[in-house]
C-alpha cells in the first residue's frame, strides 16, 4: 500500500559519514518517530569499510553492508525508501565513462535488492558544461537505458530524477519533468525537492536580497504550473527542506565560497535547514512549494525530511539524536499546517 504522508529522513542527513556512526544514526531516527529512511550510497561504504576493515570494499562487501543496513532498519521499524545519488550519469560526452557507469549500475541493482527497497535516486549531472552535452534527446536516450534496465529487475526498480537548483543543464522542475516525458518509461519519475525548486526560482544567496530580482511571482508562476503540467503518478517521493539566509552574499571571499563551484551548491552543502527553522535563518516559502505538491497536485507519499548542513560535520555522539530531533519537529509543524493524514 503506497504510504499517506509518512515522514522519512536521508541517512547522510544525521551526520557525516565520517564522522557518526551509522547503526547510531538508523536508531535515533526510528526512536524520535520516523518510519522512512534513504540509504545514502557514501553511508554503505564507510559502513563496509568499517564491517570488513578494508579501505577499498570490492562489491561483495558492498552487499554485506547492506545485509547489515536491511536487517537494522527492520530490526527498528524503518522502512528503506530509496537509494542515492547516482552521480554524474546522463549526458555525458566521455562514452567510455558512460559505459563503465552502466556496469556499476548492475551492482546498485544488486544493493536495491538486497535494501528491500524499489528506488534509485538521480541528480542532475552537475559537471562542467565542457563534459556535458545540453542536448535533452541525448539526455533522456541515457536516462532511457536505465530505466529499461531496471525494468528487467523483480520487482522492477524505479528512478527517481532530481533537478538540483546548481545542474548544469537540468537545474529546475520544468526541465526535469521535461526529461521525464522524453524518457517515457513508467519505472522514471521525479523526485520533488522544496530546496530545489525554491533555491533556484526564488532564492539566490549570491544576492544581498537573498532572492532573485522576480521571485515571488516567478515562484507562483512556477508553482502554477507545476500543479496543472506534472502528473502526480511521475511523482515517486519529495523532500521538504529549507536553507539559511546568507548575512552576506555568498560570492569570493565567503566562507563557503568555493572556486569553480557554483554558489548555490557551496550553499546547500553548508546552510541547508529544516522547514520552519527561523531560529537558524531558514527563509525559503517551503511551506508554499510543499503546499502545491502534496494539495495541489494531490501527491500522496513518502515526505522526506532531507538535510545537508555545516552542523552535520560537528563533532559529538549527541550530533545524530539532536538532528533526528530537528527533523521530526520540522514534519511536526508541516503536518500541523498542511493537516496531512
Amino acid at each position: 500500500m503506497t504510504p499517506v504522508y509518512q515522514p522519512a529522513i536521508m541517512s547522510a542527513s544525521l551526520g557525516r559519514a565520517w564522522l557518526h556512526d551509522f547503526d547510531d544514526k538508523v536508531k535515533v531516527a526510528a526512536k524520535e518517530g520516523f518510519v522512512g529512511i534513504e540509504i545514502f550510497y557514501e553511508d554503505l561504504e564507510h559502513l563496509a569499510r568499517k564491517l570488513c576493515q578494508t579501505d577499498k570494499p570490492e562489491p561483495e562487501e558492498l552487499l554485506q553492508a547492506a545485509e547489515h543496513v536491511s536487517a537494522l532498519c527492520d530490526s527498528v521499524g524503518l522502512e528503506i525508501i530509496g537509494l542515492q545519488p547516482f552521480l554524474f550519469y546522463e549526458g555525458l560526452l566521455d562514452r567510455q565513462r558512460h559505459d563503465e557507469l552502466i556496469t556499476k549500475m548492475s551492482l546498485w541493482l544488486q544493493i536495491a535488492r538486497k535494501l528491500g527497497t524499489n528506488t534509485i535516486q538521480i541528480p542532475g549531472n552537475f559537471l562542467p558544461t565542457e563534459e556535458l552535452t545540453g542536448d535533452y534527446d541525448s539526455i533522456a536516450s541515457d536516462l532511457r537505458k536505465l530505466a529499461d534496465i531496471g525494468a528487467k529487475e523483480n520487482p522492477p526498480i524505479r528512478f527517481a530524477y532530481e533537478n538540483l537548483c546548481w545542474s548544469t543543464h537540468i537545474d529546475t522542475w520544468e526541465k526535469a519533468w521535461d526529461i521525464c516525458k522524453r524518457v517515457d518509461r513508467p519505472n522514471f519519475g521525479l523526485c520533488l525537492d522544496t530546496f530545489n525548486i525554491a533555491g533556484r526560482v526564488w532564492a539566490d544567496p549570491t544576492s544581498p536580497t537573498g532572492t532573485t530580482p522576480n521571485a515571488d511571482a516567478d515562484l507562483e508562476a512556477s508553482i502554477q504550473a507545476l500543479v496543472r503540467d506534472v502528473d502526480v503518478n511521475k511523482v515517486f517521493y519529495i523532500q521538504v527542506v529549507d536553507a539559511e539566509r546568507m548575512s552576506v552574499p555568498l560570492v569570493a571571499g565567503h566562507p563557503f565560497h568555493v572556486d569553480g563551484q557554483p554558489p548555490r551548491m557551496s550553499w546547500s552543502r553548508n546552510a541547508r535547514a529544516f522547514a520552519y527553522e527561523t531560529d537558524r535563518g531558514a527563509y525559503l516559502p517551503v511551506e508554499s512549494v510543499a503546499d502545491a505538491i502534496i494539495h495541489g497536485l494531490g501527491y500522496k507519499g513518502w515526505v522526506s525530511m532531507e538535510l545537508f548542513s555545516r552542523t552535520m560535520a560537528e563533532e559529538g555522539p549527541g550530533v545524530p539524536a539532536k538532528h533526528a530531533s530537528r527533523g521530526i519537529a520540522s514534519w511536526k509543524k508541516l503536518q500541523e499546517r498542511l493537516r496531512l493524514d
